[in-house]
């Protein structure tokens, strides 16, 4: 970060609440222990101890007893024969088992693997056996998923069997952190593995600067921790000293009853998420008291611009729409703001971040409404896959993979994937215009649009299409809506209706899963 930014930065985590400029040296000697401890358990070993640090369907626990329970962990390893520096992998739902696990690797100095607990037994064999990993900690339901895993690898399924064996007195901190690896939520095959090292605490300002979670706050994350919107934001949420609420499975109601239970001030969810809640319509949503609510943040995926207009109309002007990646993390953030004035964007980058747009040759692309390929700079971008390989990089900013334009004021909006354009009858057709006019239609709940060969025009759209409950609507009725609104050549070829679209266990769309 520059030093203009560095300056903001600071004022940024003030205003949140994660440091005090007023009494600077205990603030930067806490800055220093999460460096060093890394962000969870340093955030966990330096706030109030009596505070709830989490709930989750076994009660609360407080930061003391977060902190107390790493450290009997952290000793069962070592007798385990683990030693600093060790790959584990951590294959749990959201629950505390999952923090405890990731605070001990902080405090052991273990390298933490997050893994997808909707992986198939050859992916989990798989990155274990390309991540190096030592031991595995996992809840019970995944007992079967380990049947390709080498014997040599340490089966951990009972954490609370190492908390109540060993001493909870403080445990000395590695002389380096072992860092964290994130898998990509690719869609098809085996995920690649993107490191992750904590560069300097300022570097959480990304995300605090136009997402407000504060101090104090009850962060209900609904999105499951081994991505990264939910593993970002459970270490915001523990590095304030706020609440966190788990619930193990996602299930639309139980959000809605947690938010209402607790009085969640901030709900994390992607977009396939906050369609389900909706989808419990207004007669349900108001037998709840939803007014603790003021945040609601969407990632992971993009926002329809009709579940977004949906969503402010609903719980009001809460909304905000945080476009990134798993390999650079943070890229611009929508406020309700940004939404308002233009419904459909992915806003503007927050401090330390830069957004630039290039053209097919490479040059910079400045012009509003012209769409380039979208490359990020921060403090947060990885240094290249686990496995081998990077994405492509001009002017040391990173590729998403995603194309996009900037409208007048320099607010981002995404096109789609640079592989999900097609080209029919000579005219670039980017799938996500035609998902949001046809999303917004009465009667329709979800869409996706993918290309395929056409005679006459080379490719055109075939939509699959997702009906609300109770409607009528038909595929001559659809194909006649975006006549009637866009031009002839995105007009979709045909329309399939579906009973629901395949999606990852992050929520992503599986377009390969489509039936052809």
């Amino acid at each position: 970060m520059r030093l203009a930014d560095n300056v903001r930065a600071l004022a940024v985590l003030h205003g949140a609440g994660m440091v005090d400029l007023r009494h600077p040296v205990p603030g930067v000697r806490k800055s220093l222990a999460i460096r060093r401890l890394g962000p969870i358990a340093g955030a966990a070993a330096h706030q109030d101890p009596q505070r709830l640090a989490l709930i989750d369907e076994f009660g609360g626990l407080t930061y003391g007893e977060l902190d107390r329970r790493a450290n009997s962990i952290a000793r069962g390893w070592a007798t385990l024969g683990l030693r600093p520096g060790d790959v584990v992998g951590v294959l749990c739902r959201n629950h505390r088992g999952l923090v405890d696990a990731m605070i001990a690797c902080g405090k052991f100095g273990a390298r933490l693997v997050l893994l997808n607990t909707g992986f198939s037994q050859v992916q989990l064999a798989d990155v274990a056996a390309r991540e190096g990993v030592s031991a595995l900690v996992y809840d019970s339901e995944f007992e079967d998923l380990l049947s390709g895993v080498p014997a040599s690898v340490h089966r951990i399924v009972d954490l609370e069997e190492l908390i109540a064996s060993y001493s909870s007195a403080p445990f000395d901190p590695p002389a380096r952190q072992g860092g964290m690896v994130l898998l990509t939520g690719g869609t098809t095959g085996t995920p690649k593995g993107a490191p992750r090292q904590v560069r300097s605490p300022l570097t959480a300002a990304q995300f605090l600067d136009r997402v407000p979670l504060r101090r104090g706050d009850v962060v209900l994350i609904s999105t499951p921790v081994f991505h990264g919107t939910g593993l970002t934001q459970l270490i915001m949420t523990l590095a304030l000293g706020s609440t966190l609420v788990f619930q193990r499975r996602f299930d639309p109601l139980a959000v809605v009853e947690g938010i209402a239970e607790h009085r969640a001030t901030a709900l994390i969810v992607v977009p396939t998420i906050l369609q389900r809640i909706l989808a419990l319509g207004p007669e349900t949503l108001g037998r709840y008291d939803l007014s603790s609510l003021r945040l609601i943040m969407s990632a992971g995926a993009l926002l329809p611009t009709d579940l977004g207009n949906r969503t402010m109309e609903t719980f009001g002007p809460v909304l905000h729409n945080l476009y990134g990646s798993t390999e650079c993390a943070v890229a611009t953030v929508a406020t309700p703001a940004d939404w308002l004035a233009a419904p459909g964007t992915a806003g503007l980058p927050p401090v330390g971040c830069r957004v630039r747009l290039y053209d097919s040759s490479g040059r910079a692309i400045v012009e509003p409404g012209v769409t380039g390929r979208i490359f990020v700079g921060n403090g947060l971008s990885f240094g290249g896959y686990t496995g081998g390989g990077h994405k492509d990089m001009i002017d040391g900013l990173l590729s998403t993979g995603d194309l996009g334009h900037l409208d007048a004021a320099g607010r981002l909006f995404v096109d789609g994937r640079d592989d999900d354009m097609i080209v029919s009858g000579g005219e670039n057709v980017f799938p996500i215009e035609v998902e949001n006019l046809v999303e917004a239609m009465p009667g329709v709940a979800e869409v996706a649009a993918v290309g395929v060969p056409d005679e006459d025009f080379g490719q055109r759209l075939r939509l699959y299409v997702v009906l609300a409950d109770g409607a009528s609507l038909d595929g001559d009725a659809i194909r006649g809506h975006v006549w009637e609104n866009l031009a002839r050549f995105k007009v979709p070829r045909e329309v399939v209706l579906l009973p629901s679209l395949p999606r990852t266990a992050t929520g992503k769309l599986a377009r390969r899963e489509l039936p052809c």
